[in-house]
């Protein structure tokens, strides 16, 4: 029998929207900064299998409500769990969580991941395996398992080692954070979107119907922001 937990339990953890052609994927557990459980991981990755398969779907969008895309795992479940002597929750989430990744890094149809917010940890693997990654100013971007002696995860070693130079190996030792524009500036992110700009930019992937890969990058580039750092 499966185990359940009281944190698997709360309702509208993913809300999945959109139209024939658009599907939204949002994460809606605000209090814990959309920290990511058991059930959230099984969710998205049933809706995501069934868009996969659905033609008359162009383009995916993943996004979180309140102040956070994801702030990543949620140890303090996984942690309760293994204290009560439930090893097997945490090792079935883990092993789920690096399969949605996989999931969401060979997708056959563009996912748009929308960052305006915290995203560290597990919600990295979430967005940086996605086809584009939009930030905002109000981005912030960390592998923050290192600290306490953990080697990142969730695809971290592929999209770390894309950065240039030895950037990726410095993040991914040390846990530093980055805002939106450093993560555009070094490719973590495919576009910089201000955030005033944002519903803009949502309200016309509503309007995709084709998954053709410039179509979807021009109309990006028609609410994006050259930024440089200082």
């Amino acid at each position: 029998m499966a185990l359940s937990f009281s944190f698997d339990k709360e309702l509208n953890q993913v809300l999945f929207k959109g139209n024939s052609c658009v599907k939204e994927v949002i994460l809606n557990r605000t209090k814990k900064l959309n920290s990511l459980n058991h059930e959230m991981i099984f969710q998205m990755m049933r809706n995501l299998k069934q868009y996969e398969k659905d033609s008359t779907v162009k383009l995916v969008i993943m996004k979180g409500n309140g102040k956070a895309f994801s702030a990543g795992g949620d140890l303090v479940s996984a942690v309760m769990s293994s204290i009560a002597g439930h090893w097997s929750y945490p090792a079935s989430f883990y092993r789920k969580q690096l399969i949605l990744d996989h999931l969401i890094a060979t997708y056959r149809k563009p996912l748009v991941a929308l960052i305006n917010g915290i995203v560290m940890g597990g919600g990295a693997g979430l967005s940086m395996n996605a086809r584009f990654r939009v930030v905002t100013e109000k981005a912030v971007f960390a592998m923050p398992e290192v600290s306490i002696g953990l080697v990142p995860d969730v695809g971290a070693s592929h999209f770390l080692s894309k950065l240039p130079g030895y950037f990726g190996e410095y993040l991914g030792l040390t846990g530093e954070k980055l805002d939106g524009a450093e993560m555009f500036a070094c490719g973590l992110a495919t576009h910089f979107v201000p955030s005033k700009n944002l519903n803009f930019l949502e309200n016309s992937l509503r309007g995709v119907t084709s998954s053709n890969i410039s179509t979807i990058t021009t109309l990006i580039n028609k609410f994006g922001e050259i930024r440089h750092n200082k």
